[in-house]
């Protein structure tokens, strides 16, 4: 069995209903994943599967998730390796991880995109682009930039946005089922 981590775009499923964590556990075993585990309540979802390629799993996430949920949401996997070579590449780690987010991308992103991002975003934030995936260090709260009305799939292509801290836990949590695995 392969692990992987699966990042929902968004939980926000209509007015006033959003997915709940144990309801998306239960739609991925349904799907015949197991050992799943999510991580607070924002659409983290680690999981173990046969080898398959990410796109495969996506799709059937996504399909999974239509059917169950009555709404597509755009979902990005990562084998456990790569989720753990991205977490450590943070190219801020003396920044205060709540303001230091990481658009994961499902195709990767290029020079252009980044050039064209340093140009409208403020002095303050800082921006590298590391494997395709966009880290910035807000320096302050992410809400608070017009930046954020660039970071969409309409703009840069399908990604979402998680904070170190969720990378960090993400990668607790596959260092938690390997050595469970080992023992």
């Amino acid at each position: 069995m392969t692990v992987y981590v699966a990042l929902l775009h968004s939980i926000v499923l209509g007015t006033g209903r959003r997915v709940v964590m144990s309801e998306l556990r239960a739609m991925a075993e349904g799907l015949g994943f197991r050992n799943t585990r999510t991580l607070v309540s924002t659409g983290n979802l680690v999981f173990e599967t046969a080898s398959e390629p990410v796109a495969v799993i996506e799709a059937r996430l996504e399909e999974g998730f239509c059917r169950h949920f009555g709404k597509h949401v755009d979902i990005i996997v990562r084998g456990a390796g790569d989720w753990k070579r991205l977490a450590c590449q943070n190219p801020f780690p003396e920044s205060d991880d709540s303001v230091v987010v990481v658009r994961v991308m499902r195709q990767p992103l290029t020079t252009t995109h980044l050039e064209k991002l340093e140009k409208i975003a403020p002095p303050e934030l800082r921006l590298a682009l590391i494997d395709g995936d966009l880290w910035i260090d807000f320096g302050g709260k992410p809400s608070e930039t017009k930046l954020l009305s660039h970071l969409t799939a309409k703009k840069l292509g399908v990604g979402t946005l998680r904070n170190a801290n969720t990378v960090n836990g993400l990668n607790a949590m596959l260092d938690a089922m390997s050595d469970a695995k080992r023992d």
